[in-house]
């Protein structure tokens, strides 16, 4: 199903005749769809060694290809600086054959997504993940702050789009007690704490986990400075109230910290619950799971 209103189409001929023609040496090589509830990419692996990541949206091939190399570069910066394995790029594909924007290709990361592990509860897996937030926060931002629109800047900025969303999450959530939470947090102090390093989108399916440890994050696309607050989703994402717990000791996380990582979690819930209640069910039951810990634990 089409997550997206003008989501591209993307057929398995495409792929193999952009690969045939691009990538020589692979032709014949064995391609798969990839599955999984990412909202932004389609995957096909190549191969034993390769990942192809093709934008489901997009009608701008030089803002796409700007988008992808970036991408890359904050994968490159991240290579051997975390405690896991990390995203390594390999190249950037062309349009053709009807696909008609740049197309990303990476080496593959074996492991299962966390959201498919039972880990909810794993203090060690809670540790593992705050190693890797405050590996992310060692890395110089060589003075570089927040940019763009996208979660990390400023909580403010995001009223109108939760309060958007939760007007339409009548019967989905208890709307009146979120809304209520939102209004508390999103007025949660800054105290000029500096943008540090984040990788920005900490989802369940964006960690792989072999052996029910930590094995590698993916999905940089959103790496970058911003609020260190905003790495803090895993807390109600994906852990249970005493993985939670063990999470923010081994931060050494502060209440005002605490309350924006909240909020941040709260504001990318708030829209992923109504927009993919039919085309993405899992996102949006990830969703209702998130904004009803944040609940609990308000």
């Amino acid at each position: 199903m089409r997550l997206h209103a003008d989501q591209l189409e993307l057929s398995d001929e495409t792929v193999a005749a952009l690969v045939a023609e691009q990538l020589p040496d692979l032709r014949g090589a064995r391609l798969s769809r990839v599955p999984s509830n990412g909202t932004v990419n389609l995957l096909h692996r190549l191969g034993e060694e390769l990942v192809l990541r093709f934008p489901m949206q997009g009608d701008d091939p030089d803002t796409v290809w700007a988008e992808l190399t970036e991408e890359a570069d904050n994968a490159r910066r991240l290579l051997g600086r975390l405690p896991v394995s990390s995203p390594e790029p390999v190249s950037i594909g062309e349009p053709g054959h009807g696909y008609p924007l740049p197309w990303a290709v990476y080496r593959w990361l074996p492991g299962l997504p966390a959201s498919q592990a039972d880990l909810a509860g794993s203090v060690p897996f809670a540790e593992q993940l705050a190693s890797l937030v405050l590996a992310l926060r060692e890395i110089d931002t060589e003075g570089r702050a927040f940019m763009g629109e996208r979660r990390g800047g400023r909580l403010s900025d995001h009223d109108a789009g939760v309060r958007r969303w939760l007007g339409q999450s009548h019967g989905l959530i208890d709307v009146p007690e979120v809304e209520a939470l939102w209004a508390r947090l999103a007025r949660t102090p800054r105290d000029d704490a500096p943008d540090t390093w984040t990788h920005g989108d900490l989802m369940p399916d964006n960690l792989l986990v072999q052996g029910g440890r930590l094995s590698a994050v993916i999905d940089v696309g959103l790496a970058g400075p911003a609020d260190p607050a905003l790495d803090l989703q895993p807390a109600w994402n994906l852990l249970g109230r005493t993985a939670r717990r063990a999470f923010r000791e081994a931060l050494a996380v502060g209440d005002a910290e605490w309350d924006r990582g909240k909020a941040w979690a709260l504001a990318q819930a708030s829209g992923c619950l109504p927009y993919y209640r039919v085309t993405n069910p899992p996102m949006s039951r990830l969703a209702h799971r998130t904004l009803t810990a944040l609940l609990e634990d308000s």
